[in-house]
C-alpha cells in the first residue's frame, strides 16, 4: 500500500487551566521540509518534538504548531493586596499628623504606588506537562498518518485504472500493427512500378523491405513497456517510501510511448499513442505526492 504526502491533524488537551493544541499539515515535497511554531513554554522541547515528527514522517513539507489558550484570569495582572493596605494606612496616617487632605481617588493614588501590580511569575515547563504535550503531539501525527493513509489508497486506486487503460490501448495497436506491415510492403511495390523501364532484384528488394519494416517495429517497445507496467504494480503493493522509485519508472514509461509515437507512421496508432501519453501524464503528477 502507498502513503500520499498530504495529511492533516489536530488536537487539544487540557492541563491546570489551560488549553493545549497542537496542528500538524504536510504536502509533497522532494526531502522532509519542516516548518515548526511552539508555544515559548515548550520551546525546550522543540528538538524533541522535530526529531519524534520526523522519525514518522519521513517526507513532506510540514507545518507544525504548538500553542496555549489560557483562561481569562490566568494570565491577568495580579494587584497585591497587603500593600495595597499598607499604603492606604500610612497615607491616612501622615494626612492626620500634619493635617493634610486625604486623597479625592483612592484607587487613583494607590495604584500609582511602588509594585502594588505585578506580573505573573514565569512557568517552568513540569514532567506532568510535558507527557500531557508528547502525547498530544503524538495523537497528531497519528491523526496525520490516517490521512495519509486514506489518501494513499485513493491514489493507488487511481493508479490502477491508469494501467489499466494503458495496457488496453496497447493492446489495441496490434492490429493496426499488422495491417500496416502489409501496407508498407504493397506501397513500395507500387511505388516501384510507377518508374518506367526499372529493373529489380527481387531478392535485394525483399531484404530493403526486411530492412525497412524491422527498423520501424514496436515489438520491443510494447514489451519494454509492459513490464514497466507490471513492475509499477508490484512497487505499488511493497510498503510506502516508494515514490521516488514510482517516479522513475513512469519515466520509462514515457520514453517508450514516445518511441512508439516516433514508429507509428500511422494515424489510427498515432491517437492511439496521444491517448497512452493522456493517462500517463495523470500518472505522472500523482506519483509527485506518493510517499
Amino acid at each position: 500500500m502507498i502513503l500520499s504526502m498530504t495529511g492533516y491533524g489536530k488536537a487539544s488537551a487540557e492541563f491546570q487551566g489551560k488549553k493545549i493544541t497542537a496542528e500538524a499539515k504536510s504536502l509533497n515535497s522532494k526531502a522532509l521540509d519542516l516548518s515548526t511554531r511552539i508555544a515559548p513554554l515548550y520551546r525546550e522541547k522543540e528538538l524533541e518534538l522535530r526529531a519524534m515528527i520526523a522519525q514518522t514522517l519521513e517526507r513532506g513539507k510540514v507545518d507544525f504548531s504548538l500553542w496555549i489558550e489560557q483562561e481569562d484570569t490566568a494570565g491577568a495582572t495580579q494587584l497585591n493586596g497587603p500593600l495595597i493596605e499598607s499604603y492606604r494606612r500610612q497615607i491616612r496616617h501622615i494626612c492626620d499628623v500634619y493635617s493634610i487632605p486625604q486623597p479625592a481617588d483612592w484607587w487613583a493614588t494607590l495604584l500609582r504606588m511602588p509594585d502594588v501590580t505585578a506580573r505573573p511569575e514565569s512557568q517552568e515547563l513540569s514532567d506532568e506537562e510535558w507527557a500531557v504535550v508528547k502525547q498530544l503531539t503524538e495523537d497528531v501525527i497519528g491523526q496525520l498518518m490516517e490521512f495519509r493513509r486514506q489518501e494513499g489508497a485513493a491514489l493507488e486506486k487511481k493508479f490502477s485504472e491508469k494501467l489499466d487503460n494503458i495496457e488496453s490501448l496497447l493492446q489495441s495497436i496490434e492490429p493496426y500493427e499488422k495491417e500496416r506491415t502489409a501496407r508498407i510492403r504493397q506501397r513500395i511495390i507500387d511505388s516501384l512500378q510507377t518508374i518506367p523501364e526499372v529493373e529489380t532484384d527481387r531478392n535485394r528488394l525483399e531484404q530493403e523491405m526486411i530492412y525497412y519494416i524491422e527498423k520501424l517495429d514496436i515489438s520491443e517497445e510494447k514489451q519494454r513497456l509492459a513490464n514497466h507496467l507490471r513492475y509499477f504494480r508490484e512497487t505499488m503493493a511493497t510498503g510506502h517510501g516508494q515514490g521516488k522509485k514510482l517516479g522513475f519508472i513512469a519515466q520509462e514509461m514515457g520514453r517508450e510511448i514516445n518511441t512508439t509515437g516516433s514508429k507509428s507512421n500511422q494515424a489510427e496508432m498515432q491517437n492511439i499513442v496521444v491517448r497512452m501519453k493522456d493517462e500517463l501524464e495523470q500518472i505522472k503528477e500523482q506519483v509527485l505526492n506518493v510517499m
